[in-house]
């Protein structure tokens, strides 16, 4: 495949609503909205297109909440993709078998279904019971070949870990993205961009953080979206609290010349701190 140099990337910031057939219609529409302006991948955040269910306590009985992947959602927007010839990244709640995850579906621009990436780390605390409803993800960290270059996907909490972003970084990724929900108060202010900046300047690629917006019943989604390059820098952020679709264009030839790429990821010795057990440091000894 020719290494894609130029792209455009849309972050849909919408906040779902509790009519599920709505929130599909009103996605599928903004995909339209992107496409028409240029958009060569389109990213949602998480759990797109459903309330965030993880805000309350769950059991057993909150798969009966989830979909297969492929299923009616991943359906919709493999046709869209194709029709419009553009790359989608949706997020959704996945239900294969007696398990359930939080998966991001990945879609090309002929509408193939190239594969799925469920969140590997999973949270619990008050908002956010997230260990009630997901299993832990078994997909690994891909990096997916599209239309659009090398693409990764690290949603939500999977952010907070520098070994899977490295691992999207050995993998090949030129741009990671981030379906998110972030609510307001849930961190420091600014600590959602000094992570992706730092995190990308680390690593070598672009980061693209989507994120809800909007009252739900118990949180309140910050939206801010937003996008940042090779060298840490933020390109573009949606507004706080409210629906946007937060565009920015990326020269993905940039991260051939990244820190990164030139320095760090070459000067690189897994041999000494990967595969094994902490070893704690022993007492030096004078030497004669």
């Amino acid at each position: 495949m020719q290494p894609i140099r130029f792209m455009k990337i849309a972050l849909i910031q919408l906040r779902p609503t509790e009519d599920h057939a709505r929130s599909l219609r009103r996605g599928l529409d903004a995909l339209e909205e992107a496409a028409a302006a240029g958009a060569g991948l389109v990213v949602y955040p998480e759990l797109a297109f459903t309330p965030f269910f993880p805000q309350h306590r769950g059991g057993p009985e909150a798969r009966s909440l989830a979909e297969p992947a492929p299923g009616p959602t991943t359906a919709l927007f493999q046709e869209a993709a194709r029709r419009l010839g553009v790359v989608v990244v949706i997020n959704l709640y996945e239900r294969d078998g007696d398990r359930a995850f939080d998966t991001s579906p990945v879609i090309d621009a002929d509408g193939a279904l190239l594969g799925r990436t469920r969140m590997m780390h999973i949270t619990q605390y008050e908002g956010f019971y997230e260990q009630d409803y997901y299993t832990p993800g078994d997909t690994g960290a891909p990096v997916y070949e599209t239309a659009v270059g090398r693409l990764g996907v690290a949603i939500c909490y999977d952010r907070h870990y520098p070994e899977y972003l490295r691992a999207l970084a050995l993998g090949g990724a030129d741009l990671v993205v981030v379906p998110q929900a972030g609510a307001i108060g849930e961190w420091p202010e600014g600590v959602y961009e000094a992570e992706l900046q730092a995190s990308a300047f680390q690593n070598g690629y672009f980061m693209a953080l989507a994120n809800r917006v909007g009252a739900e019943e118990t949180l309140t989604f910050a939206g801010g979206s937003f996008v940042v390059d090779p060298n840490g820098q933020v390109l573009a952020q949606a507004p706080f609290g409210e629906e946007a679709i937060l565009y920015a264009d990326l020269d993905l030839s940039r991260c051939r010349e990244a820190p990164a790429r030139q320095l760090f990821l070459r000067h690189r010795r897994p041999d000494q701190y990967e595969g094994g057990a902490v070893r704690l440091a022993e007492p030096v000894t004078a030497r004669e």
